[in-house]
């Protein structure tokens, strides 16, 4: 490739800053430029590249295909020259540059997004980037520099912290449990409206209990039903909160109501599959100090899980 068409390195953190203002204007604001400087700049790239990067009306611009992956491969630059300056200036103390963070809908709401607000606090330097979704993404994607999950990911090549240990209760409201009975063995769940809950890669409808005592305990699968079924976990523990059903919930989910009385706990001499907390990164991360320095901030708080 001829130099003058060469992607140049200090076009990275323009277009980076381009992207997270939303618009030419905002850009110009960010970079104390004007917003025909910035047209200028960004011309004169996708000139040299060949291609539009922008799409962009009066009102708003959006990413084409093609600055989309330049957004995407620009972020992990930056942030791998970001390590690489706080290794040669042992700035260990001090990380700075771009966190990207994901994490499941309710959890990532409830514990995680209150870390990251102190995170910040104690090191400014450092731009977080919170992603929440309701399944967690493809390891094999760069999307993301660590991601809260539950489960260990069985890819020997991503570093896996484990940061709490977290297990899942059948509960129901002592409402539902007056109305319809308590049941007393994993087949009784059959008879009873269990709320459905479709997220990552479970069995959709199958609750797996293994009794706590005995020594050749044996798991039975349960196929259960009930008439309402969701996504979002926070939805579901409302249903139940409401009387309509028993659900298998997250131990973090529920025990502030389990405390209050609001909500029962349902076979408790039986236990399902651990789906305990990691924090999952790339190996290649390991020497950044902003994501060693965060992971280590998320242990420090889910200790209290234990």
């Amino acid at each position: 490739m001829a130099a003058n068409s060469a992607i140049q390195p200090a076009e990275l953190g323009f277009f980076t800053t381009l992207a997270a203002a939303g618009s030419l204007s905002a850009a110009a604001r960010d970079l104390g430029v004007t917003t025909a400087a910035v047209s200028k700049r960004l011309g004169q790239m996708e000139m040299r590249i060949g291609m539009p990067l922008l799409t962009r009306t009066t009102r708003r611009m959006s990413l084409t295909p093609e600055g989309e992956v330049l957004l995407e491969h620009a972020r992990r630059i930056l942030g791998e020259l970001d390590d690489l300056e706080q290794l040669l200036t042992r700035a260990k103390g001090r990380p700075s540059g771009l966190l990207r963070v994901n994490a499941t809908l309710g959890f990532g709401r409830m514990h995680v997004a209150p870390v990251i607000a102190e995170y910040s606090r104690m090191y400014p330097d450092v731009d977080v980037q919170l992603q929440l979704s309701a399944d967690p993404p493809p390891l094999s994607e760069d999307a993301f520099d660590v991601c809260v999950r539950f489960g260990e990911p069985p890819d020997a090549r991503i570093v896996a912290r484990k940061l709490a240990p977290n297990r899942r209760l059948l509960v129901a409201s002592p409402r539902y449990l007056r109305e319809h009975g308590t049941p007393q063995t994993p087949a009784d769940l059959h008879r009873h409206n269990c709320i459905g809950i479709r997220q990552g890669s479970d069995a959709y409808g199958v609750w797996r209990l293994t009794p706590v005592k005995g020594a050749k305990a044996r798991t039975e699968s349960i196929h259960v039903r009930g008439r309402l079924t969701t996504n979002d976990g926070e939805i579901a523990v409302n249903w139940a909160l409401q009387g309509h059903g028993i659900v298998l919930r997250a131990e973090w989910d529920v025990d502030r109501y389990l405390r209050s009385g609001r909500l029962v706990q349902v076979l408790p001499q039986f236990a399902t599959p651990e789906a305990n907390i990691y924090a999952v990164y790339q190996q290649r991360h390991q020497l950044s100090s902003r994501i060693r320095l965060f992971v280590e901030y998320l242990a420090e708080k889910f200790a209290a899980f234990g």
